[in-house]
């Protein structure tokens, strides 16, 4: 435990303990990491926020093809930069752990993949989803007939009230029929 992870008070580490899904040494670890991503004159500041660009430079987000999503779903900044509080930081961290549930899995992936933020995942999420997964080049790009056929069998099967769109309902059913999701759907430190 270096210096930085020692600052954290231990009233607040049992308090990040119960409202996450990570360990005390998982927090401490998280502090050390955000620490040293904090520019040395922001760490005084009340509730610093770490940009979304130096966020992006931790490894174990760098290949991730969600990764801008994943900081802008996660971050409480209201310009909507992407930008975390160590709490933003935990929050994120926690629900890719091993030990979070299913249930808040799903509910972060479905935020993820809900590129507009309406509350469902409909052709245009699911044509972004796609690129995202299989890389937009020109060539690794599917041809519009290959994205509409796919998205038109991602809708047959996961739409089951037949609306054209995915709400997080539906969709937590299709993830609960698949057992490889969870241990994918991880961020380890």
């Amino acid at each position: 435990m270096g210096t930085k992870a020692s600052k954290l008070p231990k009233d607040l580490l049992s308090e990040y303990q119960e409202l996450t899904f990570l360990t005390k040494q998982e927090i401490l670890l998280a502090h050390k990491r955000y620490n040293e991503l904090l520019a040395g004159e922001d760490r005084h500041l009340p509730s610093p926020r770490v940009p979304m660009s130096k966020i992006l430079t931790l490894p174990e987000l760098k290949s991730n093809p969600f990764r801008k999503r994943i900081c802008y779903v996660f971050s409480t900044s209201e310009l909507r930069d992407g930008s975390l509080t160590f709490e933003d930081f935990l929050d994120l961290l926690s629900a890719f752990s091993d030990s979070a549930t299913l249930e808040i899995k799903s509910h972060y992936a479905f935020r993820i993949f809900d590129f507009d933020d309406d509350g469902t995942l409909d052709p245009g999420d699911l044509e972004m989803l796609v690129n995202c997964l299989t890389g937009d080049t020109e060539d690794t790009r599917l041809t519009p007939e290959e994205m509409r056929q796919l998205i038109n069998n991602i809708l047959e099967e996961s739409d089951i009230d037949k609306d054209g769109t995915v709400n997080l309902s539906e969709f937590q059913h299709v993830i609960s029929r698949s057992p490889d999701f969870v241990s994918s759907f991880k961020i380890v430190l």
